[in-house]
């Protein structure tokens, strides 16, 4: 039995975003494309003979018992029974709240990462119907191809778009994804796409607008990056990206980013780099 594991937990891209619907309980219906980056958050697990779970990374703005990592553990032990636990150190290098997928990834990495510390045996669709639990994109993380998602994002059809290279910039703005979700003006009737249409170019981030319209950094932010390629904002945000044809291209955009804001280069691939260790 492994005694500890070394995993990456990669970001995440939202090539578009539409909102098809809503169910009862609040929840959109959704249209996206989620593609994994080779650029991510760094998880050390370490088996806890002694059955605790625990964080020992500093992570002071999120309480341990709030941490997805942490939960995500502690719902795999009950669901599995085992007695054993997980020491959880997590190396974070995606920004909180950049609509990256930060939080998911690292719940997913810690759900197939324990799953084989403890020699759990759980099938990916298995765990990816525990992560749901966690959040919606969470089972992407799990599943590990880029997808065509629908329902809240669990319904998952492998994809292959293009894997560019990315510029990934973060204005200097917090954005709350609730706020968003919640205003009037949020297109939540979206005519259903399909994948070919996807393909051919169609499809924008519904969410951007509302984005812009609260939040006058990401218009700006937008503005600057759309003068070197089509940008457009993932997820709810507040990370914005454009796909170029080469890594220099990329980097040489970075180069001439504005301060304060913050950015990174990372190549789109259609399958996580998780698969690669495990």
């Amino acid at each position: 039995m492994n005694s500890k594991l070394v995993l990456p937990a990669p970001a995440k891209l939202n090539l578009f975003l539409h909102i098809t619907g809503q169910r009862e309980d609040g929840y959109h219906l959704l249209q996206t494309v989620f593609q994994f980056l080779d650029y991510g958050d760094r998880i050390s697990l370490s088996l806890n003979r002694q059955g605790k779970i625990r964080r020992i990374s500093q992570h002071p703005e999120v309480a341990e018992q709030d941490d997805l990592v942490v939960r995500a553990a502690h719902l795999l032990r009950k669901q599995t029974g085992t007695k054993l636990g997980v020491d959880i150190f997590v190396e974070k290098h995606l920004p909180m709240g950049g609509g990256l997928g930060g939080g998911s990834s690292d719940a997913a990495t810690v759900l197939r990462g324990c799953n084989k510390l403890w020699q759990c045996g759980l099938s990916r669709d298995e765990l990816a119907k525990t992560g749901l639990q966690l959040g919606a994109d969470v089972p992407v993380f799990i599943q590990g191809f880029a997808a065509w998602a629908e329902g809240v994002g669990e319904q998952l059809t492998p994809v292959q778009p293009a894997e560019k290279w990315y510029l990934v910039i973060q204005p200097d703005v917090s954005i709350s994804t609730a706020k968003i979700f919640r205003q009037e003006g949020l297109t939540r009737d979206c005519l259903p796409i399909t994948i070919p249409d996807f393909l051919q170019g169609h499809g924008t981030n519904v969410l951007e607008s509302v984005a812009v319209r609260l939040y006058p950094q990401m218009a700006k932010a937008l503005d600057w990056l759309s003068a070197y390629a089509p940008a457009r904002m993932t997820g709810s945000g507040s990370c914005i990206f454009a796909g170029v044809d080469s890594q220099q291209v990329a980097e040489e955009i970075l180069a001439k980013l504005p301060e304060p804001w913050e950015g990174f280069v990372a190549k789109g691939v259609n399958v996580s780099p998780l698969e690669a260790f495990l």
